[in-house]
Order: structure tokens, then sequence, then C-alpha cells
């Protein structure tokens, strides 16, 4: 029920979403690791903060209720940046997944 309210879709969706979402993240990465030449090895680097359940909800949380990334980055425990950061790259792998006209309204949304 919660999750409805905040989200604006069910658990179960919700958990259908970040599977379809995260199939889709690990082919992206796969394409970029072909591609990529390595000075370093694999796995270093700074490691990612939230999950990627979080990141999926991060990013509804974000179409829902639009607010600000600072207020965004405090409800998540990160910086404003990294909300920013989080959503643009998270926006990229919805649009392949979701329907079109559900990323549209939120275009919508800022131009009223």
């Amino acid at each position: 029920m919660r999750t409805k309210q905040l989200l604006g879709i069910s658990y179960e969706k919700f958990t259908d979403l970040v599977d379809s979402a995260k199939k889709c993240h690990e082919e992206e990465q796969q394409k970029r690791e072909q591609s990529k030449i390595r000075i370093h090895r694999r796995g270093g680097g700074r490691k990612e903060i939230l999950s990627i359940p979080e990141q999926v909800c991060l990013c509804l949380f974000y179409l829902r209720q639009i607010p600000t990334f600072e207020v965004l980055g405090i409800s998540f425990g990160i910086s404003k940046t990294e909300a920013n950061d989080t959503f643009h790259n998270w926006r990229k792998i919805f649009r392949k997944i979701l329907p079109a006209s559900l990323l549209e309204q939120v275009g919508i949304r800022k131009v009223i």
C-alpha cells in the first residue's frame, strides 16, 4: 500500500520493474566493458552507495513527487549531485523498458 502512495505503482510492479531495469543495466555495462580499454583491474573504483532497487526507487520517487535533487539526496542519504547523476543514468534505462508516454509526462509537468 505504501509503495503505491509513494511511487505510484504496486510493490509487485516495482519488483518487476527492478528486475527488468537490472537486466537492462547489466547489458549496458557489458557493452561498455567490451569497448573499454582497461588500465586498472576490474572492480576498482568507488563503490555505489545505493543498491539497484534503491536507485530504481529513487527514480520512481522523483518521477512521482518531483522534489529538488537536494531533497531527493537527503531522503536517500546521498548528495544532490549523486541523486542527479543516479536519476539521469537510470532515466536512460527507463526510456528503453517503459512506454514513452510515462516518461513524457515528466516533461509536461515541468513545462506547466
